[in-house]
């Protein structure tokens, strides 16, 4: 990053066109067409036509000049190390309820890094507050049409979003999304809901305002604010007990009606986090339409249940003995327990036992399985005996085999003397690595 111009490759995938055009990890893409490639908008903007001349600086700094035909929305095949040759554009907000400040010290560094990146939000669905943006940056997403971008609001009151944010460019929200609106750009939003401070009216008025901009703003996730033990030094905030959680949900209930009388979609959603707080049952996934903000956390929990459901009988009713122990976080130790019991019932020679593990690196506030780190396996499985443990993907760093706390998958493996397998968020990954076989391929069930 910044050590020259265009974009470095990180990954160049198998198969790809930049696999067929010998474009390695460590080259940098400069120019397209005779155009400067800046960023990743550039290059996803110059890249679709479908003949490219394109300028490679290589590993050994020699400038290459290829050519090539392809189809126009045929994908190129390379992922980048950073969205630019200057890095990622980084977050001047101080809001309250940040989670990045609320990390224990001795982390990796790329941890601590606090990135509001529209490009992020266009490429990868990564939420932005539109503070950190520049006139320049603005113009730009109107004039590029950049859609849809994914947009942290947490609340309309200016007043009130200024505080949450500590920014004083944040009471600008509704006039730049309406700017937004006017322009054609599709905006997802989300509101972290902290106790107190912009809840009740205060949410009231957001969903409202937000829901005048539909359906350029196309929906609203609402979810509850994570504190976790490292809180020195921040403001006092309040958890969400099961009681108040409830008359979120219960209140949020008759707005979703009203929007979908107006709208024909709920509009705005809970996170799943809200109703494993409240002890309510997932709503059916009707409710969540067509799941807009699942990388949100919203609708993840009803997605993977029908999934599992749905495969189940894809499965052997009978197999020989075998015996695997599954890891999940405290929030979804209730649903995994069913999940389990169904599966075992359907399935002769299945020995699944559920172990539920307490989030001890950031307190025992902290409960989906996605944050539990290395450590947190270590304490909650002192004995595994050569166990096969199956651990959810999410609590790995995106493409590599490592926990939040630097600690390898084959480290915490050895340590406790057992296989972990790690299963992705899918109904058929999570039952063929649960039986250790594959399922029908031609008869899946999962959404994924």
């Amino acid at each position: 990053m910044g050590s020259g111009p265009g974009l470095e490759v990180a990954e160049v995938r198998p198969g790809s066109v930049a696999a067929e055009m010998e474009i390695e990890p460590g080259d940098r893409i400069v120019r397209i067409n005779g155009v400067d490639v800046e960023d990743l908008v550039d290059f996803q903007f110059l890249s679709s036509d479908d003949y490219l001349e394109i300028e490679v600086i290589n590993n050994q700094g020699e400038l290459w000049r290829l050519e090539l035909d392809k189809e126009p929305q045929e994908d190129f095949g390379v992922e980048f190390r950073s969205v630019s040759a200057q890095g990622t554009k980084r977050c001047r907000n101080k809001c309250m309820f940040c989670f990045v400040d609320q990390m224990p010290a001795g982390m990796r560094s790329s941890l601590y890094e606090k990135d509001d990146d529209y490009r992020l939000s266009l490429t990868q669905g990564s939420f932005i507050t539109l503070t950190n943006l520049s006139d320049e940056d603005f113009q730009r997403i109107i004039r590029l049409h950049l859609s849809p971008l994914y947009v942290s609001v947490h609340a309309t009151d200016p007043d009130v979003r200024r505080k949450l944010l500590q920014n004083p460019r944040a009471g600008e929200i509704m006039a730049q999304l309406k700017s937004l609106a006017e322009a054609g750009i599709t905006v997802h939003t989300q509101v972290v809901l902290v106790p107190g401070i912009n809840d009740g009216e205060i949410l009231a008025r957001t969903v409202q305002d937000l829901s005048s901009l539909w359906p350029k703003v196309q929906s609203v996730a609402v979810v509850p604010v994570g504190l976790t033990s490292f809180r020195q030094n921040l403001a006092s905030l309040e958890r969400f007990t099961p009681d108040s959680a409830r008359r979120v949900i219960l209140t949020g209930a008759g707005w979703q009606a009203d929007c979908r009388s107006r709208f024909g979609v709920n509009f705005l959603y809970f996170s799943d986090e809200f109703y494993v707080e409240a002890d309510l049952d997932f709503p059916v996934a009707a409710e969540y339409d067509d799941f807009p903000q699942l990388e949100n956390g919203v609708g993840l929990t009803r997605l993977f249940i029908d999934e599992v459901e749905a495969v189940l009988p894809l499965a052997p009713k009978k197999i020989e003995l075998r015996k695997v122990r599954v890891v999940t976080g405290v929030s979804a130790a209730k649903i995994m327990t069913r999940l389990l019991a169904a599966v075992c019932r359907a399935v002769q020679g299945l020995e699944a036992s559920l172990d539920v593990a307490p989030n001890r690196f950031f307190g025992p506030s902290v409960t989906v399985a996605g944050l539990l780190t290395g450590s947190d396996l270590l304490a909650a499985l002192p004995e595994c005996g050569g166990a096969e443990v199956l651990i959810p993907r999410a609590m790995l760093k995106a493409g590599e085999s490592v926990f939040l706390d630097d600690l390898s998958l084959a480290e915490v493996s050895q340590r406790l003397g057992a296989k972990l397998i790690a299963a992705e968020a899918s109904g058929y990954d999570f039952l063929a690595k649960l039986l250790g076989q594959p399922l029908p391929e031609t008869e899946r069930g999962d959404n994924t």
